[in-house]
């Protein structure tokens, strides 16, 4: 999993409330068990006014000049609600965003969203919206991340500081997933089979 230290990048504004997790990522694109390609598929029933993806929704946010490269994602409350697919942050993620500004998630979503890399920010309602007014009077307009103090920067130098789990963090600063937590104890895992299969021998022979 790519480390999160500092992200300064374009925010986009999705001024909606209650996106669901099929509006992120419908349901006809999840027949992939692989976590890469999901992106171009990103809000597909508001990106596209076709079927195929090939016609784009030229009054859909994400659409507009303004936040083509953005790496931040400013939304309303409740954000990634409805089932727990956890292609909803592969898509986000895949699409190219590293965090996302909301007032609340859906508790399934926030924690998928840390364990795939990608940093959920928890905000007041009247934050958020201080951002949107902030972002929307300047097309284009970047915003600063720093995980590490846990603060958002705008442009203009206001600070937003944020809470976020010790241990959350810890995992996204050095680019821990489960599996990369569990290979911290590699050394310790081998021990124990080594010495396990001394004691209990039987357990490891191979069925004929």
């Amino acid at each position: 999993m790519k480390a999160f230290t500092k992200l300064k990048g374009i925010a986009a504004l999705l001024d909606k409330a209650n996106v669901d997790t099929d509006q992120i990522i419908p349901k006809q694109f999840l027949r992939k068990i692989e976590r890469s390609g999901f992106g171009k598929h990103l809000f597909h029933d508001w990106r596209f006014l076709d079927d195929a993806g090939q016609k784009p929704n030229p009054d859909f946010v994400l659409n507009a000049p303004r936040y083509q490269g953005a790496t931040i994602l400013v939304t309303r409350d409740n954000f990634g609600c409805g089932s727990s697919r956890e292609h909803a942050p592969w898509a986000l993620e895949d699409y190219g965003f590293r965090a996302i500004l909301s007032p609340s998630y859906a508790d399934i979503f926030y924690n998928n969203c840390f364990k795939n890399g990608m940093l959920p920010i928890v905000l007041p309602e009247a934050q958020i919206e201080e951002i949107f007014q902030t972002i929307d009077k300047k097309p284009g307009a970047n915003l600063e991340i720093d995980l590490e103090n846990q603060v958002v920067v705008t442009e203009e130098g206001k600070k937003y500081p944020f809470e976020v789990d010790a241990f959350r963090k810890h995992c996204l600063l050095n680019g821990l997933d489960d599996i990369g937590l569990t290979l911290q104890k590699a050394d310790f895992i081998q021990k124990f089979e080594e010495k396990n299969q001394k004691e209990v021998p039987w357990l490891y022979r191979k069925s004929v």
